[in-house]
């Protein structure tokens, strides 16, 4: 699939089933996520692998980070690490820097997820970048050894897709393009 095709038939696909990608297919999507834009090269980023003992840990995880949770409410918190064999965690390591402000190491860290995506998508993986309450909890954070200024930006779930890509929606560029 060359560039422009994968960029425009990219989709994001909850339902994910075995196999994830394989340990060369990892190092790739790893790989296309260094090469994000970087201002000052600072690689503001860290990538954390979990699969297999790693979902039941972060299952677990999602369960002590909700401690108010109602026991139906703990069931569903548990189950959701399950929705794909493996997930990258993606964390932007933000630094203090007089020309690089934290936003933009956070973008740098968001744009490493969404290139890793499109990796993954284009070795016939699907994939998903999940993020919500679970970035900002402290529990969480704290188990992902997050700094003060450190942001987790996603979480990026990968697998095989289950089933047909539904047809992608049309979006007229009309909405959101301007000239000045």
């Amino acid at each position: 699939m060359d560039a422009i095709s994968l960029l425009l038939k990219r989709q994001s696909h909850s339902k994910l089933i075995k196999p994830a990608p394989d340990l060369q297919a990892i190092n790739t999507i790893i790989a296309a996520g260094l090469r994000v834009p970087d201002h000052g090269h600072l690689s503001p980023f860290k990538f954390i692998i979990i699969e297999n003992e790693g979902i039941i840990r972060l299952s677990e995880l999602f369960v002590k980070a909700s401690p108010d949770a109602d026991e139906e409410k703990k069931r569903q918190v548990a189950a959701l690490p399950f929705r794909a064999p493996l997930i990258i965690a993606v964390i932007a390591k933000v630094v203090e820097h007089p020309k690089v402000p934290d936003w933009e190491q956070i973008v740098t860290a968001g744009c490493a997820v969404h290139a890793m995506q499109m990796a993954a998508f284009s070795l016939n993986f699907g994939g998903i970048w999940r993020s919500g309450a679970w970035c900002d909890n402290p529990v969480v954070k704290e188990a992902f050894e997050c700094k003060e200024r450190d942001k987790i930006v996603g979480f990026l779930y990968l697998g095989t897709p289950e089933g047909a890509l539904k047809p992608l929606p049309s979006i007229d560029p009309n909405q959101h393009v301007s000239y000045f």
